[in-house]
């Protein structure tokens, strides 16, 4: 029997049943180790070894690995086809060969990239070696992140205390969203005016036209900027007469999109249907790693994460004859087009993201799957349809007019769009189609050469420039895939991270870099300002890819990295404190010292006019103090809205009346952050909390509205009953964040917004998903109520636990003998069982009250006399530095 080694026990399940019974599939649940998170996992002074730390649930199953392998004939490797998956087999692959179960067994490697019938049997005809290169990418990207974070995250606690590294790509990520930051604060608004005429022609049909020229001189779209300006343009034009001076049609060919990478369903999704590029990810690999069609589990789309954009032959095979079935002959070129990838070493797998039988339409499988998977599979399946369809025709036109007022000329444009032949444009627009076809979509009437126009008014309308806006994080991952900064794996995880550490926010989809993350940020470009460069990130991405494809040894690249930046790591260790806070206030001046509405400077201290106003760090992070302290104990947060000054000095604000209760709803401000509270604390009875509600992460309180508030208060939220159990499935937000549970199991949510959400659908394939995975089990479920213990009260019940059903009462568990059906307990047997239980557990006897008798006189014992130290002043929020 020869034992094969996948990620995910959903693919093992389903390649077991492709292969039969003469292969034994198990799952390694993604990475086996990884280098442990303390000082010392990687060693540069000892050729950079690398000490690797198994978890204890892989320990498990890397133990039932090894007991297979002992016993088969060959031992095959199929994890995904990316740098990732080459990891996790080098890494199983390393393990096995140190328990020494191996012995002179074959070893192979296959990859596929579709969990499919066919794929599954032509990579087992199509084995290999592991790709050490790609390992090596891997070790050498391992290597650098664990050294950059593990080497900048104890700099940055000891001058800016509570901050760490986000992540060597991340930091650089955060970067982009600082950045824009910066310009949108001191971005200074253009006035502009725009001048439209409302005309028509002998057939009465009417269109707008926009001044582009006035007395020989070229208009702009920002050239006319004071209304005293524009009044006299519009002038010159009520009284005139207007004829078209020319037209041009020009035919214009809009070609298809390719097939989606990573990145670009990422973006898609987030713009289309408002996926975050980790729920994208998520939906994704369900839909990778099978779906039940039919009473089959399949694979519904080839391998996710790609920077590729070729498909297969066969595959656009399939495609072509789907666009002749269901679209008509002429959507289909003569010849099938070929993409080639941008990037310059496209290595993360072979394929585009495509459906893997382009046969089975979305409409035919829509209702085997969850909403969130239909919709991911629609839009996957229309833009590789769409990517090999005919070319959109359209048409421009644009009319040149003169408007003539005795000798004074003026030149007015108007344009339109027509749309000839739709092609791919009947299956798919993406996010830009849609924004083009809002300003293109005008049609002009039928005009004529030298043909005179009568007008019906002219429209003076003023503007103002608007600065940049935020990065969403499809732009974001956009704009870092421009930058050559990450890879596919890496863009998820790059959103994720910089959210969870509370560097950033996002409110109506826009990224918003938190106080915390501008702080790191402004820290990391005055002092490293060389390894927050794109120019350098994207260079150093470079390296890792030709260490991929074996022309770089990654060794080299280590010791390259790591010369320059562990000298550059001492010096910034001997700054001081105040000399890093001196450049975070000029870096940051525009964002904390913002100038008053009144003029004057931001700096001067608002409370004794004398002071200069300065960060300062305290116990509870960063905030802006007066440089006059003790005497002026000015302080406030770095940046704060006008609904947080009303809370803190003003008391509860109060969003509206809960209907059930008819209790008010309250914003609060507390020592751990603002949350809403559901009435009064009742000053009688303290013990009884009124019920409250945090407000999560990434939720702006200053926008906090009445219907929000009271959806937390309200948290855990029922989604329904279990169809198996009949037990309630709840969402809340812990802890750890946003979950799903069911009898002890919990679920992880991608983002907050989701608890109120979710369907019962869902909920259940993510418990479990979980469950199959090991899900954490804090609470027994009971089995069955008993009744009041006879003698001492108290309910008994029967219980499933981690180590088997019991009894309980109380505080005492009473574990049933093995094969015992916990079904036929009764109240006596439980009764008997918790006495017998009670008898053999001990007590903990009281302790003794101290005698107060005068004491026999003993021989005073030597001791050494400690010298005595100053009494420390002790430090505040307001005055504590790292320094001290």
């Amino acid at each position: 029997m020869d034992v094969v080694i996948v990620e995910s026990p959903a693919k093992a399940k389903t390649i077991n049943k492709y292969l039969g019974k003469n292969f034994h599939v198990l799952a390694s649940y993604g990475h086996v180790r990884d280098l442990p998170a303390k000082d010392g996992s990687v060693l540069p002074d000892d050729d950079f070894t690398m000490l690797w730390e198994i978890d204890t649930k892989s320990k498990k199953r890397l133990t039932e690995i090894a007991n297979a392998v002992k016993n088969a004939d060959k031992l095959i490797l199929a994890t995904d086809p990316d740098r990732e998956g080459e990891a996790i087999s080098w890494h199983v692959l390393e393990i096995l060969k140190q328990k020494k179960v191996l012995k002179d067994k074959p070893i192979e490697r296959v990859v596929f990239n579709a969990i499919t019938k066919k794929s599954v049997l032509e990579a087992m005809q199509n084995p290999r070696q592991i790709d050490i290169p790609l390992v090596d990418a891997y070790l050498a990207r391992r290597a650098l992140d664990y050294l950059v974070g593990f080497t900048l995250s104890p700099v940055l606690w000891r001058k800016l205390p509570g901050s760490r590294s986000a992540g060597r790509v991340q930091s650089v990520a955060l970067r982009l969203v600082c950045q824009r930051e910066q310009e949108i604060e001191v971005f200074d608004p253009q006035e502009y005016w725009s001048i439209i005429a409302q005309l028509n022609n002998d057939s009465s049909d009417d269109f707008e036209a926009r001044v582009v020229g006035f007395k020989g001189e070229k208009i702009a779209r920002l050239d006319i900027g004071s209304e005293a300006r524009a009044n006299t343009i519009r002038a010159a034009l009520e009284g005139a007469s207007f004829s078209i001076s020319s037209i041009e049609a020009k035919p214009q060919k809009r070609n298809p999109y390719p097939p989606f990478t990573t990145s670009t369903l990422q973006q898609e999704a987030s713009s289309k249907l408002g996926f975050a590029p980790a729920r994208t990810m998520q939906v994704a690999q369900r839909l990778y790693e099978g779906i039940n069609v039919d009473g089959e589990t399949v694979g519904l789309i080839t391998y996710m994460r790609t920077d590729g954009v070729d498909i297969a032959p066969e595959a656009i095979v399939d495609v072509r004859k789907v666009i002749t079935s269901e679209y008509g002959g002429k959507y289909l070129p003569e010849k099938a087009r070929v993409y080639k990838t941008k990037a310059k070493n496209a290595q993360e797998a072979h394929e585009a993201i495509r459906p893997t039988d382009l046969a089975k339409l979305p409409a035919s499988v829509k209702s085997q799957m969850d909403p969130e998977q239909a919709k991911l599979y629609d839009l996957i399946w229309k833009r590789t349809i769409a990517s090999q369809m005919n070319s959109a025709q359209i048409e421009r036109t644009t009319v040149e007019i003169i408007a003539k007022n005795g000798d004074v000329v003026t030149q007015l444009r108007a344009s339109g769009t027509v749309v000839t032949f739709d092609g791919f444009l009947t299956l798919y627009q993406s996010t830009k189609d849609d924004d083009d076809k809002k300003e293109d979509s005008k049609r002009l009437p039928a005009l004529a050469a030298n043909e005179k126009l009568s007008s019906k008014g002219v429209v003076a309308t003023q503007h103002h420039t608007t600065p940049p806006a935020r990065f969403s994080e499809a732009s974001l991952i956009r704009k870092m895939e421009e930058l050559g900064i990450g890879r596919p794996s890496t863009y998820a995880a790059t959103m994720s991270v910089l959210q969870n550490r509370g560097y950033v926010r996002i409110e109506k989809r826009a990224l918003i870099a938190d106080d915390k993350g501008r702080i790191v940020t402004a820290f990391l470009e005055s002092f490293f300002e060389r390894y927050v460069e794109y120019d350098f990130t994207a260079n150093l991405e470079e390296q890792l890819d030709q260490i991929s494809a074996g022309n770089l040894a990654w060794k080299t690249v280590l010791h390259d990295f790591w010369n320059n930046f562990s000298n550059h790591v001492t010096e910034i260790k001997d700054l001081r404190v105040s000399e890093v806070l001196d450049a975070l206030n000029e870096v940051l001046a525009a964002h904390i010292f913002p100038v008053n509405e009144d003029g004057t400077a931001g700096r001067v201290c608002p409370k004794c006019d004398d002071g200069q106003l300065s960060l300062k760090l305290g116990k509870f992070g960063s905030f802006i103090g007066c440089s006059n302290y003790p005497e002026c104990n000015f302080t406030r947060q770095m940046s704060q809205t006008g609904d947080s000054d009303t809370i803190t000095s003003e008391g509860p604000k109060v969003l509206g009346i809960d209907p059930v209760s008819g209790l008010e709803v309250s914003l609060r401000s507390g020592r751990f952050g603002t949350y809403v509270q559901l009435g009064e604390q009742d000053p009688e009875d303290k013990k009884i909390k009124p019920k409250r509600g945090t407000i999560p992460k990434g939720w702006d309180a200053a926008t906090l509205d009445f219907e929000k508030a009271l959806s937390l208060i309200n948290l855990p939220r029922e989604i329904g009953m279990h169809p198996e159990t009949s037990t309630p499935i709840s969402a809340g937000i812990g802890r750890y964040g946003p979950f799903v549970l069911h009898d002890g199991t919990y679920a992880n949510l991608p983002n907050v917004d989701d608890v109120f959400t979710i369907g019962l659908n869902h909920a259940v394939t993510l418990v479990a998903e979980k469950r199959e995975k090991g899900g954490r089990r804090n609470a027994a479920q009971t089995l069955k109520e008993l009744g009041e213990h006879p003698e001492e009260g108290g309910p008994i019940t029967v219980k499933d636990g981690r180590y088997g059903p019991y009894v309980n009462h109380g505080k005492i568990n009473a574990t049933l003998a093995s094969g015992t059906d916990p079904q036929s307990i009764n109240l006596e047997q439980a009764v008997i069982l918790i006495a017998e239980k009670a008898a053999k557990t001990p007590t903990k006897k009281k302790a003794a009250p101290k005698k107060t008798a005068a004491k026999k006189k003993t021989a005073p014992k030597k001791t050494a006399v400690k010298k005595k130290t100053p009494a420390r002043k002790k430090a505040t929020a307001k005055t504590t530095e790292l320094e001290e």
